[in-house]
């Protein structure tokens, strides 16, 4: 991997990372593009560079992670009260991860068993599910804002959250969308339901993260060497800002549908690629 391939692979983590469009789709599919080949390296760079996205949330919900890390010392109950419900949403993909990794790897990766079809196929599904939450509440007429604050958050609907996190151990799925859309059914309005999300990102991107560097880190490291990974981390970083913010204004008055849109129109253009290339 050279650099103007970290560098693209960077840029790719940071705007898809929180994006309901699946982070580690784009991801696996650029590297195909990019001739990089799937194996233990570049499965690596794909998690360790989301410390760039991890740290970009960190920086724009700082208020937030304070007032967890205060919350902890007996001095701001919400922010604890918030960093319980967190922990409550993270422990069931910590769980169900462990148990799944090998497999997922194997057969859902883009270099895997199956090729990149997974990846495609929850592409589509997820934005048909999108097109359908978005338009049962037009039809409703409920506003983007309509529903609780991350303050009305219970620990059932933590729960609840962390149970649907699961499915975005599919390659595709999305882990923002799907725990956004979760925050959603639970109660939440959009913009409390994307921050939870976010905030719940930072928790499991970190885990995933530390785990693969702690397992494959040397691997990536000898491969790729300390530029690459460095340019990737931030690329990742700054895109993650820029996408953050675009997405948290834009949800203010928008719906979902556009991500819905893109996901289904994204699925059927490489589904025609992986069909012509044969």
């Amino acid at each position: 991997m050279d650099i103007f391939q970290a560098l693209i692979l960077g840029l790719v983590e940071g705007l898809t990372e929180y994006l309901p469009v699946s982070s580690t789709g784009h991801l696996l599919l650029t590297q195909r593009l990019l001739g990089i080949e799937s194996g233990e390296a570049s499965n690596a760079f794909a998690i360790s560079i989301q410390a760039g996205a991890i740290l970009a949330v960190l920086g724009l919900y700082r208020l937030r992670v304070q007032q967890m890390v205060l919350g902890f010392v007996g001095r701001h109950p919400d922010g604890r009260r918030l960093a319980m419900h967190l922990i409550a949403a993270f422990i069931p993909a910590a769980i169900l991860g462990l148990i799944l990794e090998k497999l997922i790897k194997k057969f859902l990766f883009g270099g895997g068993a199956w090729g990149l079809w997974p990846i495609v196929a929850a592409w589509f599904v997820g934005g048909v599910a999108i097109l359908v939450v978005s338009a049962a509440r037009r039809q409703r007429g409920i506003a983007p804002t309509a529903g609780l604050s991350l303050e009305g958050l219970t620990l059932k609907m933590s729960v609840f959250i962390g149970v649907a996190q699961c499915l975005a151990m599919w390659p595709g799925v999305s882990r923002s969308l799907i725990t956004i859309v979760g925050g959603v059914l639970a109660g939440l309005s959009i913009p409390a339901a994307v921050e939870f999300s976010f905030l719940l990102g930072v928790i499991t991107l970190g885990a995933a993260t530390a785990k693969d560097l702690l397992d494959s880190g040397t691997t990536m490291i000898a491969a790729y060497g300390w530029p690459a990974i460095a340019v990737g981390f931030i690329a990742a970083w700054v895109s993650a800002v820029l996408a953050v913010k675009w997405m948290v204004s834009y949800l203010q008055s928008h719906g979902m549908a556009i991500f819905g849109w893109y996901r289904i129109i994204l699925a059927i253009a490489i589904t025609a690629w992986l069909l012509w290339s044969k």
